[in-house]
């Protein structure tokens, strides 16, 4: 794979994390454990009955949210990984080359369109 390509590959999977992380931060708290998740925290709306279902709800949405973006997050980190590990690009699955297009499309890509 060519090494302009890796590196334009390097700068939009930094990018990505640097997002993943901003909107992370937004509505959750990064964990202190070695895991490197992030939980997510609960509103407080000071207030009757109606406000505390309110946060539960929005609880309920960030939780979701948070588990998609975590999940995000560890896929642009393996692939970061995979840049210093020279295994960029490679199919998880049948470790055959992934096709540019599709690594231009989704960085992060760690299978082959025929494996996915």
């Amino acid at each position: 794979m060519d090494k302009q390509f890796i590196v334009k590959q390097s700068e939009k999977l930094k990018k990505a994390k640097e997002d993943l992380q901003k909107q992370l931060g937004s509505f959750s708290q990064e964990s202190k454990t070695s895991d490197g998740g992030w939980n997510a925290k609960m509103p407080l709306y000071n207030g009757g009955a109606e406000e505390e279902a309110d946060e539960v709800e929005e609880f309920a949405t960030r939780l979701s949210l948070n588990d998609t973006l975590q999940e995000e997050l560890k896929k642009v980190n393996l692939a970061l990984e995979k840049i210093k590990k020279g295994t960029y690009g490679i199919c998880d699955k049948c470790g055959k080359p992934i096709s540019v297009g599709r690594l231009e499309a989704y960085p992060q890509a760690d299978y082959c369109s025929k494996c996915q």
